[in-house]
């Protein structure tokens, strides 16, 4: 069995990005409480100031007659006043640095916080067609190697439904690019959203556009293209018709996921080529 699923992976920068934001709040957090700390020593220390100056202020509260305890408590008194004094410029110190700090890892985690923005941002621009919003062959062809793993292993149906515009490089010449455009974008829009939630749509590259239909036979596409035709849009005052032609195949065990897209690929262009010779067929006849 050649056919094995690779998982699409986060890329390290993203990893990292999240992982060093973690650690910045986590840094944040232990300020806060740093700071919390600092104030409730403060207001304990201001407390106990408070005591020793209330002593001070009025002696007669601790009548003690021994000339010793008097002398000892002013010094006692004096030095908490000290202590306090340095406490309050270790305090002062402190809050300076808790603030300097919080400001600076708060800036980081601001910048991280943009990277981290900008690099999904690339992650997802590099899965998904910028003009369509679709995914891309790359997403594509992952998620057609998963779903493929999963048929086998479980036996469900599996589906791929290859589409090509038809004539798109005449609307291209006829009415301009920005015509193309709203073309590609039109029949993407319409395709997003006639395909089941468990469905999956692409856009491969150019007029060509992927449907993969997990736990879906072959037998109900019909249902998927009843849901898109007809379709047209209107540019510059013309109505444009938009005609694709499309082909589908059904997965068969044991066959890569370069084959099963090469087979749907070949229903496609075989079901263009018959399409084309109708229309001769029907020239020549009128």
């Amino acid at each position: 069995m050649n056919i094995s699923f690779q998982p699409t992976l986060v890329p390290p920068e993203t990893v990292s990005g999240k992982h060093n934001i973690s650690e910045i709040e986590d840094q944040l957090r232990k300020l806060e409480r740093r700071d919390w700390w600092l104030w409730s020593m403060a207001v304990i220390v201001m407390l106990l100031l408070t005591f020793a100056v209330f002593s001070l202020s009025f002696p007669d509260l601790i009548k003690v007659d021994d000339p010793f305890f008097q002398a000892s408590l002013t010094r006692a008194v004096r030095g908490l006043v000290g202590l306090v004094l340095l406490f309050n410029g270790y305090t002062i110190y402190q809050q300076v640095m808790v603030k300097k700090l919080r400001s600076q890892f708060s800036q980081q985690l601001a910048e991280m916080r943009t990277l981290h923005i900008r690099a999904e941002n690339y992650q997802r621009m590099a899965m998904h067609d910028p003009l369509t919003g679709l995914s891309n062959r790359r997403m594509a062809e992952e998620r057609l190697a998963a779903e493929a793993s999963r048929s086998c292993r479980y036996g469900h149906p599996l589906t791929v439904v290859s589409f090509d515009l038809d004539n798109f490089k005449h609307i291209n010449d006829t009415y301009g690019h920005p015509a193309g455009d709203l073309v590609l974008k039109e029949f993407a829009r319409r395709l997003g959203s006639a395909v089941r939630l468990s469905d999956f749509a692409s856009r491969m590259g150019g007029d060509e556009f992927l449907a993969l239909l997990p736990e879906c036979p072959t037998s109900q596409v019909d249902h998927l293209l009843s849901r898109l035709r007809p379709m047209e849009v209107e540019y510059d005052d013309h109505k444009i018709p938009i005609c694709f032609s499309a082909g589908w195949v059904g997965y068969e065990h044991g066959e890569t996921t370069q084959e099963f897209l090469a087979r749907a690929d070949r229903t496609l262009y075989a079901e263009k080529r018959a399409g084309k010779s109708r229309v001769k067929e029907t020239t020549a006849v009128h």
